[in-house]
C-alpha cells in the first residue's frame, strides 16, 4: 500500500510539472496561448484566399462598369498589397491573445507597426504605375524619358520614405544617419567622379532632346543602334544585331553623335559610270530620263527646298561619270532601299536604252613600234645537258 501512495504522489508531481510546464510555456508565456496564437495566424492565412475571392473579386468587378481602365489597373498593382491585410490582422489578433508584457511586447508591437508601414508604401509604390498615364499627359511639355525618369524618382522616394518611418518605428533617428550620410558622401563623391558625371550626363541628355526611346543613333567609335533605355548611369541601345550595349551617358553626352531616327528625308548620291564611247546626244537622254523619272515619282522629294541633280559630273579614269544626288519622302530604312532598288532598275534601262552601257575599271597601254634600225636582239642558244 505504502509503494502505492508513493506512485500516485510521483504521478500527481509529474503532473503539477507538465502543469507547469504548460503554464510556463516559452518566454513566460503559456504554451496554450502560444498554440491558441499560431492557430490565429494560420486561419489568417486560410481566410487570406477567401478574403482575395470575395473583396476584391467584388472590387474587381465594379471596377469593370467604369469606362475607365485606371481603376482596373490600380487594382490589379493592389491585389497583392491587399491579400496580405488578413495575414496582418491575424498577426494582430494572435500577438493581443499572447498578452505579452515588456521587451517582448514592445518587440510585436514594432513588428506589427512595420508590417503597416510595409503593407502601405507597397500599396502606394504599386500605384505610381497605373497613375503614371496621367504624368505621360505632360508629355507636350516633357520628353518621354524625363517622365521615365520621374516615375522612377517618385519609386525610389516612396522607398526611402518607408524604410525611414520603419527606422523611426524602432527608434533608430533618421536625422543623424542623414548627416552621417552627408559627411560619408564628401569622401564618397571623390571616387564616384564617374558616377555623378554620369549621372548628370544622363540630364543633360533628356534635357537637350538629343535622343529617345526607339531612336536609331551612332556615336563613331562607341555604338550604332536603337536606343532602348536611358538610365541614371547608362544607357542601353540594341545594336542591328540584337546585341544589348550599355554606353556611360557620359560618352554620348560629350561626343558628337547622329540621331538617324531625326531625319526630315533620307539622301541618294551616286555617281553612274558610263563607257567613254558614249555620244554626247546619248549623255543627255540618260541624264534627262533620270532626272524626269526622279521628279515625277512621289516617292522622291523634289521641292525647292531640297537640292535634286542629276548632272554629267567628271572625266574619269575609266568611265564618264552621271552623279545623281536626290532626297526620298520616307526615312525608313527599308522603304529607302526599295526605292533605291526601283531607281537603279531605272537607270539600268534608261542606259541601255539609250544604245550605250556601263564603264568598268580598266587601264589601256599603248606602246609604239621601235624603228626599223634598231639593231635585232640576239639570244644566246640555251645547252640542254
Amino acid at each position: 500500500m505504502e509503494w502505492g501512495h508513493k506512485t500516485l504522489e510521483k504521478l500527481r508531481q509529474f503532473w503539477l510539472l507538465v502543469v507547469d510546464v504548460w503554464n510556463r510555456g516559452l518566454l513566460e508565456t503559456s504554451l496554450g496561448r502560444i498554440f491558441v496564437a499560431l492557430g490565429i495566424v494560420v486561419l489568417a492565412l486560410l481566410v487570406r484566399n477567401l478574403f482575395v475571392k470575395l473583396v476584391v473579386g467584388w472590387l474587381r468587378r465594379m471596377a469593370l462598369k467604369t469606362d475607365t481602365r485606371l481603376d482596373d489597373e490600380a487594382l490589379a498593382v493592389l491585389e497583392r498589397p491587399m491579400a496580405f491585410i488578413p495575414v496582418l490582422v491575424g498577426l494582430y489578433l494572435a500577438v493581443d491573445y499572447l498578452d505579452l508584457s515588456g521587451g517582448l511586447a514592445l518587440f510585436a508591437d514594432r513588428l506589427v507597426r512595420s508590417l503597416i508601414v510595409l503593407i502601405i508604401f507597397w500599396a502606394f509604390r504599386n500605384l505610381v504605375t497605373p497613375l503614371s498615364t496621367l504624368l505621360r499627359q505632360l508629355e507636350r511639355y516633357f520628353t518621354a524619358s524625363m517622365i521615365d525618369w520621374l516615375i522612377k524618382a517618385i519609386k525610389v522616394v516612396l522607398i526611402f520614405i518607408g524604410a525611414a518611418t520603419v527606422l523611426e518605428i524602432w527608434g533608430i533617428r533618421i536625422g543623424p544617419i542623414i548627416a552621417g550620410l552627408g559627411l560619408f558622401g564628401v569622401a564618397v563623391a571623390l571616387g564616384a567622379q564617374d558616377l555623378f558625371k554620369n549621372l548628370i550626363s544622363g540630364i543633360l541628355i533628356i534635357a537637350e532632346k538629343r535622343f529617345n526611346p526607339g531612336d536609331w543613333i551612332k556615336v563613331d567609335g562607341e555604338v550604332e543602334g536603337t536606343v532602348e533605355d536611358i538610365g541614371f548611369r547608362s544607357t542601353l541601345i540594341r545594336q542591328f544585331d540584337k546585341a544589348p550595349v550599355y554606353v556611360p551617358n557620359a560618352r554620348l553626352s560629350d561626343n558628337s553623335l547622329i540621331n538617324y531616327s531625326k531625319m526630315s528625308h533620307r539622301r541618294i548620291f551616286w555617281l553612274i559610270g558610263v563607257e567613254y564611247r558614249t555620244t554626247v546626244d546619248q549623255l543627255r537622254r540618260i541624264r534627262d530620263g533620270i532626272e524626269t523619272y526622279i521628279r515625277g515619282c512621289d516617292a522622291f522629294d523634289t521641292s525647292p527646298a531640297l537640292p535634286t541633280f542629276v548632272r554629267i559630273d567628271r572625266f574619269s579614269d575609266s568611265s564618264i561619270d552621271i552623279m545623281v544626288y536626290c532626297f526620298t519622302r520616307t526615312t525608313q530604312w527599308g522603304e529607302w532601299l526599295a526605292i533605291k532598288e526601283k531607281l537603279a532598275y531605272e537607270i539600268k534601262c534608261i542606259v541601255e536604252g539609250a544604245g550605250t552601257g556601263f564603264a568598268f575599271p580598266s587601264q589601256s597601254i599603248y606602246v609604239e613600234s621601235l624603228p626599223s634600225d634598231q639593231p635585232e636582239v640576239i639570244l644566246p642558244p640555251v645547252h640542254q645537258p
